[in-house]
């Protein structure tokens, strides 16, 4: 089934609709906190998309690959870390395991269960496709200093991990 490669946008997307109130933005290239990560979000998606498409994935087969990388879930983890359904991550493995990238085996803790694991195939793609994701992502901010990218790292990082437990 072949991939076509999504369009990179050359000018800005549409503003995206507020769904709170309106960060203000402090300067005319500021785009407000909202639509500016809305933005990246967009451009980092259309970055996966130039990967995964690049090696015959969707992005969620991409994403799936991201997750095996360092472990071996079973599938509810699976489902869970990747936030779809188990009947969608079982159709994911599926396609994965008929390309040689992905092997079940039984969980030693429960025989009910199976655990998935990359191939060493898998691993191979999973190494390449994350080296070439490094560097499309890295493409997005080769314009900050040294100094930005490293506040941005930090930054997105704290995002994603939440906000800190109250004692």
């Amino acid at each position: 089934m072949p991939h076509t490669t999504p369009p990179r946008p050359s000018a800005p997307e549409a503003p995206v609709a507020h769904a709170t109130a309106p960060s203000s933005p402090s300067s005319p290239d500021d785009l407000g906190l909202v639509d500016g990560l809305a933005q990246l979000s967009f451009a980092v998606q259309a970055a996966l998309g130039e990967v995964a498409a690049a090696h015959g994935l969707s992005i969620a087969q991409l994403r799936l690959f991201g997750v095996l990388r360092d472990r071996e879930p079973g599938m509810q983890e699976l489902a869970r870390l990747l936030g779809l359904d188990k009947s969608s991550v079982s159709g994911l493995v599926d396609r994965a395991e008929r390309r040689g990238l992905v092997r079940r085996s039984p969980s030693p803790h429960d025989r009910r269960a199976v655990r998935v694991a990359l191939t060493e195939q898998g691993h191979q793609l999973a190494r390449e496709a994350t080296a070439e994701a490094g560097r499309h992502v890295h493409a997005l901010a080769a314009h900050l200093t040294d100094a930005q990218r490293a506040q941005l790292s930090l930054l997105a990082s704290a995002m994603v991990a939440g906000p800190l437990p109250t004692a």
